[in-house]
Order: structure tokens, then sequence, then C-alpha cells
């Protein structure tokens, strides 16, 4: 079982899960992108030991399901409208199109970057709108503002943080984290509100 092996043996374990992913929905000619954790990952953040997160459009999203399942994963079907999954053994790859504060379309999958994961090349999500996805599924049951800094502070080079404020303005969970950035020094200087410049 995963939760039983080891941080680096782990990793392995997702990396080959998403390799087996990605050639699945490639072979299919579902286009998609790599978000969530492993999409900062693949960009230099810090390393992610939960599930894949493949965003695909709405109307992809059944058949990239069976992409997976041809390639010998296990479908699920899970309540939410948002998103459909699959296991690779004991790895679960969410295959999301409506992720928090954004419609996965043709515009998302073009602002994509392909990149190389692992000695793949893969397509992965713009890092700004994966911070906006993540910002935005805050809420009062899920307000762990700790990976999140640590991406960040790591990413921060890269990102667009004026955009990002804006585009994550009306959630009070996002305004809480730039608090929380700008008083880490995270966020650059020159793009923090007047009250919090050092």
């Amino acid at each position: 079982m995963a939760e039983n092996l080891g941080k680096s043996e782990v990793a392995e374990e997702l990396t080959e899960s998403l390799k087996r992913s990605v050639a699945a929905l490639e072979g299919a000619d579902v286009p998609y992108l790599l978000g969530g954790g492993l999409g900062c990952w693949a960009r230099g953040g810090p390393p992610s030991s939960n599930d894949i997160d493949l965003m695909v459009k709405p109307q992809d999203g059944e058949r990239a399901q069976a992409a997976l399942a041809e390639a010998g994963m296990r479908p699920e079907n899970p309540p939410e409208q948002w998103l459909l999954k699959a296991y690779d053994g004991d790895i679960l790859v969410d295959l999301i199109f409506e992720p928090s504060g954004m419609r996965i379309d043709d515009e998302a999958i073009a602002r994509g970057e392909d990149l190389s994961v692992m000695a793949m090349n893969v397509h992965v999500m713009d890092l700004n709108d994966i911070l906006v996805t993540k910002l935005l599924a805050l809420d009062e049951h899920s307000a762990d503002y700790g990976d999140l800094i640590l991406i960040t502070r790591s990413l921060r080079e890269q990102i667009d943080w004026r955009h990002l404020r804006e585009a994550t303005a009306h959630s009070p969970f996002a305004v809480a984290f730039f608090a929380l950035a700008d008083g880490l020094e995270i966020c650059p200087a020159a793009v923090r509100p007047a009250t919090v410049e050092s």
C-alpha cells in the first residue's frame, strides 16, 4: 500500500502512474493539463505525495476516464459533478474539469506549458491557474495554508502576484493567505498593499 512506503518510493509510484496516465490520454488524443501539487512540483516546487490531478475539458471527461480504464486503471464515478476518478493500484487519478474558480476550456489548455517531468514531456497547467484554484478551494473545512506557503515560497519568482491577488480577492480565505504571504515576505514588496510594505 502507498501509505506504507517511504517518501521516495511514494514519489516513484506517483510518477510511474503519471507516466501511464499521460500516455493513455495522449494515445486517445485527449487534451489535458497536469495540475495540483504535482503541477507545482513539475515547476520546481516541493515534492508532492498525494494524488494526480489531471485537468480535462468537461466534454472530454468520460473519454479520458475510458482511456485510463483501457490502460488498466479502475474507474470510479464520484457524486461530485466536477470530476471523475480512476485508480492505478493505490494511486488516485482525478480527472477534473471544473476546479475551484474556473472551468477547463481551450484557453486554459493553451495557457499550459510542455515541461520535462521525469524524462517525459507533460503538458503542465499554468502556475497562476493552479494557485488560483488552490486558493479558491480553501473554505471552513479546508483552510490549511502550509502547502501553499511552501509552494509559493519556492516558486515566488514564477508567480504573477498582482494577478493572483486580484483573481482571488473575493475569497476571505485567499485574503488571509496574502496576509500570511505579506507578513512572511514571500510576496514581493512591490505588489503588497501599502499598509504592509516594509
